[in-house]
């Protein structure tokens, strides 16, 4: 269908082909996103600045490693699960 035909038929703009999405697969693609953001970086690490003592203008500090491991299997969890999610939400019932 050419563009001159869709304009006569009130059709441009519209989307009547797309299904709507359904929740589990909006679930599963953020799944799909945690699996592989965990596979690349394994976790959130941050550091914090702690100030031991001051002695007038002399001040001693440490920096403090913390974060959140998340471990591969995890990941793979997360990954499977998603896939499996947006699969199934994807069959017509």
């Amino acid at each position: 269908m050419c563009l001159r035909e869709s304009t006569r038929r009130g059709k441009v703009g519209t989307f009547t082909n797309i299904a709507p999405v359904k929740p589990a697969g909006i679930v599963g693609i953020v799944l799909i996103i945690v699996g592989i953001i965990g596979f690349a970086y394994g976790g959130i690490t941050w550091s914090q600045e702690k100030k031991d003592a001051q002695f007038g203008p002399l001040e001693i500090k440490h920096t403090e490693d913390q974060g959140i491991k998340f471990p591969p299997i995890v990941s793979g969890i997360c990954l499977v699960g998603g896939i499996l999610l947006v699969a199934l939400s994807a069959r017509k019932t």
